[in-house]
């Protein structure tokens, strides 16, 4: 993706080639301008379908309009020493060798640096947050003020990931950061944040309980607002609580960067509610994969799907994956076995405690564990340095989760490969994924006397754990009787994925 867009700006031929569709296009218009002028008897009846189309001409120009000044503007800065940034800050990105800029970060930190609202619309892995972390940490140098900048983010792993990258960038100017969210001790969170903390990184539900809860913490001085991976913000319904949280802080003052993979009509409200004259930043404008990336499907029978899984483990022996499933249980028993098979596995749900899905990262990324079994808790913004293999176990139901899926893998412009296991139950959904990356899957080769083989020995296995998890659950029930009922906790706002 990034290779393409890159080309695209830097090859004059192709603007040559651009300029011409877009002077062509004006010479339509006015062609068609003329025409409508001794049509006009039978505009009423034909409106509805004038419009349609209008709207459908206004969206093409526009998209033509935007390649085109992408185009002629091209990357605003080509090495990080261009830009005016303070020492501490050009000698950390040296440090974590940032030397060429991503395209989103050439895109949006200059507009950035100026003091204007970002709109950044880029896919994941394209180094959004260093994007909106370089500007905020280069104008904190001057201003040297608490609770000066809030980044809230749709998951806990992606808000630990964010405060890291905070941490490596602002390390020599003494800056001070703070995680919240769910899952932890609110008393913690609230003595950290009584030590003034200059950047707080947060879950919208967790940020409005200690809003309204802990003394002497408020955010009437914010100077900035980032919100990350918008779009899914929205669509885990942490609406109302956004709106919340947008009523008691600053809006004047206030510089806000909204980053999304796209722009929806929900991202479009959002952005009408809380900045002023942004400034769009789109390195990609719908969904894609990156060329790095091989991707194919095993078409599975009924009740093979577990022996499949397997007999893929067993032929990527020795490399890193992450095997998707689309509930909490299935995450659970995958994980268990595995293990039982002597892959050496680690599960990351949201049936965890905070700890144990931290320290079910920490093994994967160690390369303590070789496979990571994950809901999609997993599957957006977190930056797993070399994951080899990308198996998606259940396929998901919207073809985002797919692409943010096998995203995991082929990232900084290294190879990767992805396979679905697709039953006969998958059929529409992987149809619909196809159309959406506007290619076709190909059947990746198996052999099936090898699958065979291993059948009796995976489902005895299979039953096993799963009368172990039944065991568990019982004894869970149990624990559980003898203590009293409480209310739904209000954690439960940081929702996860099934």
């Amino acid at each position: 993706m990034v290779n393409k867009i890159v080309k695209k700006k830097s090859s004059n031929s192709e603007l040559t080639s651009l300029a011409d569709k877009i002077r062509q296009r004006a010479l339509e218009r006015q062609s068609a301008g003329k025409t409508s002028q001794h049509d006009s008897d039978n505009q009423e009846s034909s409106a509805a379908g004038s419009r349609k189309d209008g709207s459908e001409d206004e969206e093409q120009e526009k998209k033509q309009e935007q390649e085109e000044e992408e185009a002629e503007e091209g990357p605003q800065f080509e090495s990080f020493n261009q830009l005016k940034l303070v020492p501490e800050l050009l000698e950390a990105c040296a440090t974590l060798n940032y030397s060429k800029p991503t395209p989103i970060q050439a895109a949006s930190i200059p507009p950035a640096l100026e003091g204007k609202d970002i709109i950044g619309l880029a896919q994941t892995g394209s180094g959004k947050t260093a994007a909106f972390a370089i500007p905020i940490l280069n104008q904190l140098w001057h201003d040297q003020q608490p609770y000066y900048a809030c980044v809230m983010a749709p998951t806990r792993e992606l808000a630990a990931q964010i405060k890291e990258t905070f941490d490596s960038l602002g390390g020599a100017m003494g800056v001070r950061t703070t995680c919240i969210v769910g899952g932890m001790s609110m008393i913690d969170q609230a003595r950290d944040l009584m030590r003034r903390p200059h950047i707080i990184i947060a879950t919208p539900g967790r940020l409005m309980d200690h809003l309204e809860n802990t003394k002497g913490f408020s955010l009437r001085k914010l100077r900035f607002l980032v919100m990350d991976e918008a779009d899914r913000l929205l669509d885990m319904e942490f609406g109302p609580v956004l709106d919340r949280i947008l009523k008691v802080i600053p809006t004047h003052g206030r510089t806000t960067y909204l980053f999304s993979a796209t722009m929806t009509s929900k991202i479009d409200k959002l952005q009408r509610a809380s900045l002023t004259n942004p400034v769009k930043c789109a390195v990609s404008t719908k969904y894609e994969t990156v060329e790095t990336l091989i991707q194919a499907l095993m078409v599975v029978p009924g009740g093979l799907k577990n022996t499949f899984l397997i007999y893929l483990l067993n032929e990527f022996l020795g490399k890193t994956v992450i095997v998707f499933t689309r509930t909490k249980a299935n995450a659970e028993r995958i994980s268990t076995l595995c293990n039982l098979l002597e892959f050496s596995s680690t599960a990351l749900h949201g049936d965890l405690n905070q700890n144990q899905r931290t320290g079910a990262l920490d093994l994967f990324k160690a390369g303590k564990r070789a496979i990571l079994v994950a809901t999609d808790v997993a599957a957006r913004g977190l930056d797993i340095p070399s994951v080899d293999i990308v198996i998606n176990y259940d396929i998901p139901v919207d073809s985002k989760s797919y692409i943010h899926r096998v995203g995991r893998t082929a990232r900084a412009g290294r190879s990767g490969k992805s396979i679905s296991l697709v039953s006969q139950y998958d059929l529409e959904l992987i149809l619909r994924i196809e159309d959406v990356l506007g290619l076709k899957l190909p059947k990746e080769s198996v052999d099936k006397a090898a699958i065979m083989a291993l059948r009796d020995t995976v489902d005895k296995a299979n039953g096993e754990v799963v009368m172990e998890m039944n065991r568990r659950s019982k004894e869970k029930a149990l624990r559980g009787k003898g203590r009293n009922h409480r209310g739904k906790s209000r954690d439960n706002m940081d929702r996860e994925e099934q």
